[in-house]
């Protein structure tokens, strides 16, 4: 009966890492750390709360998997910078195989009845569009917000994409560790937002070979400093230049498959290519006019695939831009 109001009122938790491959068989032990509290949107009545956690071994050794003890050192080195991250995360929503709003058609060869994808009319009309015939799967995606505002997820808005079927929402601006925390809680619960209409999330960040955009998490990056005028647009040039030097670095941790998006195509830059520019979004990194003229504002990291772990993709933004 007790009342949980912080992370600080639950206990250590543990499960067996056999079944998810995080432990061997003689050592099965993984340790459940809470690190974030968020109300629960499908028990709504009565103080019911999801907890994020991170997992340890008994030793007292965070598990290899465990990039948020990472990224929390990481943050802690120059805690007064104070960073602040946004993250754009896209996504593509399936059913019965293939997205939402993607025709299909039967056809019958030796072996039975088959399903084959058709395809919608080109990009254009779909992008933050309204109407049946060209929007689909926004009650899902209203759905999503709706349990992220109710868990307390810095949630801050949503539209439709470019491609038929896909989607996407802003997490942020939070501080630090949190960015990570919100993301993937948000994540978690577009998923079980999923389950309740019979739809897959696909994180995947080209889901459709061909010409179709695909699915990334455009990351926004500020300090301090860099939101304070006079000088910050000049520290965030002073940024393109050591994310120039670590590109490789960088996009070998902006998650899997990138090779297929960043193609220099559908609103991208080509993946060997380091490339920024103030107002454009043909570069790997985007400043905007707002503020280069204000003197003052944040940096648009777009390389992250929608697939990226964020605390990896934050703490290195952080670590390239102010520690190295």
């Amino acid at each position: 009966d007790k009342v949980i109001i912080s992370v600080d009122d639950i206990p250590d938790a543990e499960f067996d890492g056999v079944q998810t491959a995080q432990a061997p068989l003689d050592s099965s032990e993984v340790l459940l750390k809470p690190r974030s509290l968020f109300n629960d949107p499908f028990r709504p009545v009565g103080n019911n709360k999801i907890v994020l956690c991170d997992c340890w071994t008994p030793e007292g050794r965070p598990l290899a998997s465990n990039t948020r003890q990472i990224a929390t050192q990481l943050f802690d080195l120059q805690k007064q910078l104070q960073p602040w991250f946004t993250v754009e995360q896209e996504y593509t929503v399936f059913k019965d195989g293939k997205p939402l709003g993607w025709p299909s058609s039967t056809a019958r060869s030796f072996g039975g009845p088959t399903t084959q994808l058709g395809y919608p009319g080109p990009q254009g009309p779909y992008y933050c569009s309204v109407g049946a015939d060209v929007s689909f799967g926004r009650e899902l995606a209203e759905a999503h917000l709706k349990a992220c505002l109710f868990a307390g997820v810095r949630i801050a808005g949503l539209h439709a994409q470019p491609m038929p079927g896909q989607w996407a929402f802003v997490v942020g601006p939070c501080d630090g560790i949190d960015q990570g925390d919100h993301l993937t809680m948000a994540r978690y619960l577009l998923n079980r937002v999923g389950e309740c209409f019979g739809c897959v999330v696909s994180f995947d960040p080209k889901p459709i070979p061909g010409d179709w955009n695909g699915a990334g998490c455009p990351t926004s990056f500020s300090t301090l400093p860099m939101r304070s005028a006079p000088g910050g647009f000049a520290l965030i040039r002073e940024c393109m230049v050591k994310l120039e030097r670590r590109h490789v670095e960088h996009i070998n941790a902006y998650g899997e498959g990138n090779e297929r998006r960043l193609t220099g195509m559908h609103e991208t830059a080509h993946i060997d290519t380091f490339s920024w520019g103030v107002g454009n979004s043909l570069g790997h990194l985007r400043v905007s006019r707002t503020t280069e003229m204000q003197d003052a504002g944040f940096l648009e990291d777009r390389r992250p695939a929608s697939n990226m772990d964020p605390y990896i993709v934050t703490s290195m933004l952080f670590k390239t831009c102010c520690l190295d």
